[in-house]
């Protein structure tokens, strides 16, 4: 990336980007006549555009004679594009996409996925010509991660980046500017995400999702740019992905592990991180329908729905068996160890109501130990089965409590989705506190079937238009200080009412605010365009997905 942008050095570049948002404002758009395109929403154009007389003379004028380009409308929009004379880039017979021999471990996935979608071929040679695409990678670390540079000259496409998912993203804003306005504008696009979690989570043990309704989800969060599939697969009513230490839980339907095989190869050619996520110790009604010897029940001896006793030693054997079993299955570098509503600490005196849990506490963390203390200790625990793989570990914020002997280990970013739990803690006590958080606001980012519990469908224009990453819990936004802490986010796919929708259903219903997020995510400015013109585009890209 060239000394004189400076637009994503660092983390997040706010000030730049404000700074780029006035000039955007300050430059005119090609009317229709101008043989440009028109701009992408957000994106920054670096010099004024100036109309040209309809290019005449020979078949290939010279570029002076073209118009300056404007920016490509993708989604999410690039962040800076600079400008230039000449037709731009459109596929023609013959033309490639190309890979140098020596990126091509790295990048023949890429290259590949671009040649077919483009209807290209494909060749791995260091010799371009008129016409074709050539990728490469760029020295590592000379730019941030996933960044890119897209550059339109001469006839034909250059796309870099320091790393593989870079270059990925380049040649998904090469698709988009293809399939959307039918070529490519001549100029630089310079491109990097603002946050590094992007993505989606998706509820698969209320509701069975088939393998190739995943598949396409990844397909579509890939062209959105989006890094991130959370797979809740193990809930109160069903777990869904086959087992072999503990078969006897596993549900039908479920996926088989041939299956989650074929969507993490997937997902890694996609460049998206498949989070898989066993939740406890609550949401195991699945497991303690063939366990009830672990069920955890209060002092009149009622069972506590999805609940396991924490101080039986028995319920920590069978979900570390888990966790063992199917850390190899997933070799993406992060993982959800849940730790949400654990009933026992959602009565108003846990102490009283579960008198051999606060034994228990006390018993292992000493005479001033509550029943917090002892599920602190359950999900540190967990968090220590997983640590040595080398994955981050994440839990929700509804796990992690005040005060206490025992606190939650400093690694385990806090996925922040509710303020409404009792004793519910603010997001600032969490990013005061030094932790990472992850956005996952109910108010905007929960797709909850048959809408229960005062739950509505999210919409991408309340996206679009009202929510930011900081919006961790409501409408209000953390000040603007905590940004580095906040890693990004994920729209939440949750099948509470499983038969309220179907997985077409699921699929229109989060089309659009999945669009909105990616934008919300990728770039750290407010929209410039109005909804209405980013629904139109992001509706006729996805259709020609």
């Amino acid at each position: 990336m060239r000394q004189t942008t400076g637009r994503f050095r660092g983390s997040r570049a706010i000030a730049t980007a404000a700074a780029a948002t006035l000039v955007a404002f300050a430059v005119p758009a090609c009317s229709a006549g101008d043989g440009g395109t028109r701009a992408a929403p957000g994106a920054t154009s670096r010099a004024p555009v100036t109309p040209s007389p309809t290019p005449t003379g020979p078949p290939a004028p010279p570029p002076s004679s073209y118009p300056l380009s404007t920016a490509p409308r993708t989604v999410p929009s690039v962040r800076e594009h600079v400008p230039a004379r000449g037709p731009g880039w459109k596929p023609a017979p013959g033309a490639r996409v190309l890979v140098p021999p020596a990126d091509s471990a790295a990048l023949a996935d890429e290259g590949k996925l671009l040649a077919g979608e483009l209807g290209l071929g494909y060749a791995e040679s260091d010799q371009g010509a008129a016409g074709d695409v050539q990728l490469a990678l760029a020295a590592k670390g000379s730019a941030p991660a996933e960044s890119y540079t897209l550059t339109v000259k001469d006839g034909r496409v250059r796309i870099s980046g320091p790393d593989e998912a870079g270059v990925f993203y380049g040649t998904r804003t090469l698709k988009q500017e293809i399939r959307g306005a039918g070529s490519a504008p001549e100029g630089t696009v310079e491109d990097a995400p603002a946050k590094p979690q992007r993505g989606l989570n998706l509820d698969i043990a209320r509701k069975y999702f088939t393998p190739e309704w995943i598949e396409g989800r990844l397909r579509e969060m890939a062209d959105l740019k989006l890094n991130q599939l959370g797979l809740h697969f193990s809930d109160d009513q069903a777990f869904r992905i086959e087992s072999a230490t503990h078969p006897e839980i596993v549900s039908t339907p479920h996926l088989t592990k041939a299956e989650v095989r074929r969507i993490n190869a997937l997902a890694a050619r996609l460049h998206i991180a498949v989070v898989p996520e066993i939740d406890s110790p609550g949401h195991l009604g699945a497991v303690l329908r063939v366990h009830p010897e672990l069920q955890l029940r209060d002092a009149a001896g009622r069972a506590v729905k999805g609940a396991v006793d924490i101080s039986d030693p028995a319920s920590a054997k069978l979900v570390d068996d888990l966790l063992r079993e199917y850390l190899p299955l997933f070799p993406a570098g992060a993982w959800h160890l849940g730790a949400d509503e654990y009933q026992a600490l959602v009565v108003r005196d846990p102490q009283a109501s579960f008198p051999g849990l606060a034994s228990a506490a006390r018993a292992r963390y000493g005479p001033t130990a509550r029943v917090q203390d002892l599920a602190t200790g359950w999900l540190n625990d967990r968090a220590a089965v997983v640590r040595p793989s080398g994955k981050a570990l994440k839990a929700w914020n509804d796990g992690f409590f005040r005060g206490g002997t025992v606190q939650a280990a400093r690694d385990i970013q806090a996925e922040y989705w509710t303020g409404k739990e009792i004793g519910a803690r603010p997001p600032l006590e969490y990013l005061d506190a030094g932790r990472k958080v992850v956005n996952l606001n109910d108010e905007y980012l929960y797709y909850v079937l048959g809408e229960p519990n005062q739950f509505t469908y999210p919409t991408g224009k309340r996206i679009y238009e009202q929510w930011t990453p900081l919006v961790l819990r409501g409408t209000t936004a953390v000040p603007a200080r905590y940004d580095p802490q906040v890693l990004g986010g994920r729209l939440a796919v949750w099948c509470d009412l499983a038969a309220s929708q179907t997985p077409d259903q699921v699929a229109a219903g989060i089309r659009l605010p999945l669009a909105a997020l990616s934008q919300k995510l990728w770039d750290p400015r407010p929209p410039q365009a109005a909804w209405t013109d980013f629904q139109s585009l992001a509706g006729r890209l996805s259709a020609e997905r």
